[in-house]
């Protein structure tokens, strides 16, 4: 049983990342990495009670619902600084807006 969980559960999860045709997201990769960790963990305990393959699957989601929850915070503050970059650089091009039409005056004062 071990044996057939295996050989379907590796080449699923190969077929799913390899179809990612898009950057994974910061929640998508906090995803993937809370499962994987979750999975080694639960394998581990589970194995310490004789039941390796349900402490992975039951590691497995336990860890990709937490990677999944810390990789969407992260990016929602990743979110925040791009929103906030981008304020910084409007703000700059004002400025510097501003200024050019502050020495445009001071020229036509001088003649």
């Amino acid at each position: 049983m071990k044996q057939g969980l295996m050989t379907f559960t590796v080449p699923l999860l190969f077929v799913g990342i390899l179809g990612c045709s898009t950057p994974l997201t910061t929640r998508e990769k906090g995803t993937g990495i809370g499962a994987l960790g979750g999975a080694a963990v639960g394998g581990i305990i589970g194995s310490a009670v004789r039941h390796p393959v349900a402490g992975a699957l039951i590691g497995t989601a336990l860890g990709a619902g937490t990677g999944a929850l810390i990789g969407d915070q992260l990016q929602g503050h990743e979110q925040v600084q791009q929103n906030q970059q981008q304020q910084i650089e409007q703000n700059r091009a004002e400025i510097e807006h501003q200024r050019d039409e502050l020495d445009r005056l001071r020229q036509q004062k001088e003649y």
